[in-house]
């Protein structure tokens, strides 16, 4: 059961990703009062003016009785050269567009009484479409209706945000710092391990709870459940969504015991203990275990929070990390390059090559990372950071930037094991794991050098893969050590078990006068 959890929940953390969407604003008017309500739209529909003084002014025209799927019942003359209110639902945005340029009019906001999610379609679709489109509240709608009555005029912009916010500098020191911890983590443990420190009754505590992948066919059949798993999350995402938050904040929980656990540990904490019926209760783990679940109930009922529930979310996403780079051991750099290629090949391929296969040319990961028609639940797969920049002047929500937990763990793996094979061969500078850390930061600076360059979201592992992975190699190859590091320890690993087959230093698997 524990094994079938990891599995679950390393298969939807790559779905945080970013599409070429904006918040912009609507400004009604009547000549005496002026409003301003948000709106969300898309940059491959027609772009909206940057400021209110170039953005034209359009009488705003009330069409929400009905979907505006066709021009059945409305009256041309109503709509010729205004603006057009209509509500969401029964066919798709493109639709919508067509038959309100048929009518001559000259925007279409399309009031949802869902959550505001951006207006997509096929890519062919937006070249057709030549009018300004825009998601808006229908509360919002309903609102300017009481404030402004029927001689509504309207005006839509979009003021540019500054590319450059101090919040990818914290997500950047996020990353890092949780590469670094899960890396000296786990080496941390294996270190103990080899010294023979027991966590009690003669099992030690490095060992517990532990995943080994070591041989490739697993690794392959790995990546294989966490395709079938996403795209059975995109058939069934309104069932799926809440097991996946659900097994998350489990998860997440028994993480942040963990983490909590290992740093009392570190300070000498005293445990403290008391008997029930021939039973061993400790203290400090009945008190850590009461604040690690009520931080994950506090989270899981207030999630979609904003204002401050991002920062219960990051804490639980950085222990879950943790945890995983701790837990989940990669045997050897054969298996590393073997996971990491699969993974990145997994990303690519439902992010860029999956559009051509959906309906509305979306892409899998993306329409799973959004969840469908904006049903309000999104996974929670990613760190975020509120951009400061937008922080006070946002109508809509807060604005965040946004790393996805598989952009810490996959590399965080190798990194994990860069520190365990220094630990095996007595590295006291760490060589590997220094140089995989420094790595991942490079990598991580080129992804958001790219990303505020192109103004779009980017898959990080396309990136990060090749610069862990070819940093360890030649960090290897210089210290004449590949062979060994490809291979990793000179024993190999069962599946419950880190006995060795063989005795320590042995490296030949025939032996003369020994059978099974």
């Amino acid at each position: 059961m524990d094994r079938a959890v990891k599995i679950v929940l390393f298969s939807v953390i790559f779905l945080a990703s970013q599409i070429n969407c904006q918040e912009a604003i609507l400004h009604i008017s009547n000549g005496n009062t002026e409003k301003d309500y948000c709106i969300v739209h898309n940059h491959s529909w027609t772009p909206l003016s940057e400021t209110l003084d170039a953005a034209l002014q359009y009488p705003l025209v009330n069409l929400t009785s009905t979907v505006l799927c066709n021009t059945s019942g409305v009256n041309p003359d109503l709509v010729n050269g205004k603006a057009v209110v209509v509500m969401r639902g029964d066919c798709d945005f493109s639709q919508k567009a067509r038959v309100a340029q048929s009518l001559n009019a000259t925007a279409l906001l399309i009031a949802s009484k869902k959550a505001l999610t951006t207006p997509t379609a096929n890519d062919s679709e937006y070249a057709k479409v030549h009018i300004p489109l825009a998601l808006m509240r229908y509360r919002d709608f309903l609102e300017a209706q009481q404030v402004f009555g029927d001689g509504m005029q309207a005006k839509l912009y979009a003021p540019p945000n500054s590319k450059i916010d101090a919040s990818i500098a914290v997500m950047l020191l996020i990353a890092i710092v949780t590469i670094a911890l899960g890396g000296y983590w786990s080496g941390t443990c294996e270190r103990d391990r080899l010294n023979g420190v027991s966590g009690g009754g003669g099992e030690s505590k490095a060992d517990s709870g532990e995943l080994f992948l070591y041989s490739p066919l697993k690794v392959v059949f790995f990546v294989a459940l966490m395709c079938g798993m996403l795209v059975l999350m995109y058939f069934f995402y309104s069932v799926l969504v809440y097991v996946i938050i659900v097994i998350f904040c489990l998860a997440s929980a028994s993480a942040l015991f963990s983490c909590f656990d290992a740093v009392l540990d570190l300070v000498g904490c005293g445990t403290g203990s008391f008997s029930i019926r021939n039973h061993n209760f400790s203290v400090r783990s009945i008190i850590l275990a009461a604040v690690c679940i009520t931080i994950a109930v506090v989270w899981g009922v207030y999630r979609n929070e904003d204002r401050w529930i991002w920062i219960l979310q990051d804490l639980l996403g950085v222990a879950f990390c943790l945890n995983f780079m701790k837990t989940i051991s990669l045997s050897n750099f054969k298996i590393c390059v073997i996971l990491l290629s699969l993974l990145l090949l997994y990303d690519v391929f439902f992010v860029f090559i999956t559009p051509f296969f959906t309906k509305n040319g979306v892409s899998i990961m993306v329409q799973v990372a959004l969840g469908p028609d904006a049903s309000g639940e999104k996974l929670p797969v990613v760190m975020r950071v509120p951009r400061f920049s937008a922080w006070a002047q946002n109508l809509c929500m807060m604005q965040f930037s946004i790393l996805g937990y598989g952009d810490i763990i996959v590399p965080g793996l190798l990194v994990a094991y860069c520190s365990r094979f220094d630990v095996w061969i007595n590295s006291r500078r760490k060589v590997y794991f220094v140089s995989c850390c420094i790595a991942y930061f490079l990598g991580m600076i080129l992804t958001f050098a790219v990303m505020l360059l192109s103004g779009m979201g980017q898959p990080a592992l396309l990136y990060l893969v090749p610069f862990t992975l070819i940093t360890c190699a030649v960090v290897a190859a210089c210290r004449g050590e590949m062979r060994q590091f490809w291979a990793g320890t000179t024993y190999e690993v069962l599946d419950s078990s880190r006995e060795p087959l063989l005795p320590e230093g042995r490296t030949d698997y025939s032996v003369e006068g020994e059978k099974c």
